[in-house]
């Protein structure tokens, strides 16, 4: 008995240690596309995400004002101001006037330019160029200095993607695409799960083994006959051959297998005693299927609402194929990578875009994840 329980104790520990592994795994990247989504663009490139809440350090280049802003002070031609201008300032711990040595001397030290000419920058970027001789030209000197700036988080990000690179606006178009495509195979699945389940007619164990067959058939090897086909019928009524309509029925046609194999087995399990009483009562099959199974089946209709409708929305090649690429139709997927091929040095970009793609999902995963394992597991463990 004691080592039957020591065993017990280790399968359970061994179980949340592999639970805590995989939640970490998950949650450090997500982490780090969250934070960096807020971080200005400056430290990004700077820093990784995890030195966020921290200050960053990087090496800049300025240049001086020219020879019209000097003055004559105690005998010497003088050129003063701030590196930093009118913008956020930074603490500066070196500088240099050539970009192989950018920090050769230290904030607050007197630089030796040569010719009587000597530059002192100090820590809060202010600076001292002066000169015994007048100095000349329209460009002013170039000075190379590494500072260190505090963390900085602004929403700037969210405001360029949603409203200047039309991120918004796809974001629309996944949730037309999305919505849809999750509820017309949830209707259609759970009628025929419950005609599969309940109700005896001829062929009906033939049509079982076509639908698990349909399983196994990969969606890339149906696409482009799906496509000829609707394009033919599109044609022949006159209507136009990439319409939401389209990728609605195509999603459909690709989710009902398994909607209907994973709902028959669940409502396959329900107890026969219900259905019989209801009978006995008068009531007919679209009444027992409407007033007793569905309520008893929503654990598992979410968690086929939850796979559908991540599929759905992190699908592109479906969508590639069957939408277009117009400002109306192209979808959430589709335009970010679309981004990966124009800003792909922006990640300031590409985060602030990668996060609102998951947010979504995210939402709907957890405000129906109390079904999600119970649905599953009723589904896997029933049949008829």
């Amino acid at each position: 008995m004691a080592a039957s329980t020591g065993k017990s104790f280790a399968g359970r520990f061994g179980v949340h240690i592999a639970v805590f592994v995989f939640v970490v795994i998950w949650t450090i990247p997500t982490l780090g596309i969250l934070v960096s989504s807020l971080r200005d663009k400056d430290q990004i490139v700077a820093s990784g995400w995890w030195n966020s809440f921290a200050s960053s350090s990087q090496s800049e280049a300025g240049r001086l004002p020219a020879a019209s802003a000097q003055t004559q002070k105690d005998g010497k031609y003088v050129i003063e101001g701030n590196i930093f201008g009118d913008g956020p300032k930074r603490e500066i711990s070196a500088f240099g006037v050539k970009s192989s040595a950018p920090t050769q001397y230290k904030a607050g030290t007197a630089a030796d330019l040569g010719d009587g000419v000597a530059l002192q920058m100090n820590a809060d970027g202010t600076f001292v160029l002066s000169s015994a001789k007048a100095f000349e030209g329209d460009r002013g000197q170039r000075v190379y200095f590494a500072s260190s700036a505090p963390p900085k988080f602004t929403t700037d990000n969210y405001d360029a993607v949603l409203f200047s690179e039309g991120i918004g606006r796809s974001f629309m178009n996944s949730l037309t695409v999305t919505i849809p495509a999750t509820i017309i195979p949830i209707l259609i699945a759970a009628f025929a799960a419950y005609a599969l389940a309940w109700m005896r007619f001829p062929g009906r164990a033939l049509l079982i083994a076509v639908i698990i067959g349909l399983l196994v058939v990969p969606l890339q090897m149906s696409l482009i006959p799906l496509l000829k086909l609707y394009n033919g019928v599109g044609t022949f009524f006159g209507v136009p051959s990439k319409t939401y309509l389209g990728i609605w029925l195509a999603h459909t046609g690709f989710g009902l297998p398994f909607a209907i194999y994973l709902l028959r087995s669940y409502i396959a399990g329900l107890p026969r005693e219900i259905m019989e009483s209801a009978r006995i009562d008068g009531a007919s099959d679209f009444e027992i299927f409407v007033k007793i199974v569905l309520p008893l089946s929503f654990p598992v209709l979410a968690s086929f609402a939850i796979f559908q409708f991540l599929w759905v929305w992190n699908d592109l090649l479906v969508a590639m194929v069957f939408l277009g690429t117009a400002p109306d139709q192209i979808v959430l997927t589709a335009k970010l990578n679309a981004l990966l091929g124009s800003r792909g040095g922006n990640w300031e970009i590409l985060t602030t875009s990668a996060f609102i793609t998951i947010i979504v999902p995210l939402i709907v995963f957890f405000s129906l994840q109390r079904y999600f394992v119970r649905g599953l597991l009723a589904g896997s463990v029933k049949g008829g």
